[in-house]
């Protein structure tokens, strides 16, 4: 059972950020298919709400999971953790 606070949260890079504070973050997830034992990398990407702009195009971000903002919007920006060059 969820403890009040404790919300999910994914790292990924931020992979379109044209929109107006929402970014696309792409978020890799690495598993062992279960018939063929070989390491599988899958992907998804998340639109999330970044109010004051602060992640731009090939940064790596923390998001994090919150209310729903929009139709799509369900996560949050919470830090940049790696700039883009």
């Amino acid at each position: 059972m969820n403890t009040p606070g404790h919300r999910k949260q994914r790292t990924g890079f931020v992979v379109s950020a044209k929109m107006d504070k929402t970014v696309v973050v792409r978020v890799q997830r690495r598993y062992k298919h279960p018939t063929f034992h070989k390491y599988v990398t899958s992907y998804k990407k998340y639109p999330a709400h970044n109010p004051e702009n602060l992640a731009h195009m090939g940064d790596q971000v923390v998001i994090e999971e919150t209310r729903p903002l929009s139709k799509t919007k369900n996560w949050r920006v919470k830090t940049v953790l790696k700039k883009a060059v």
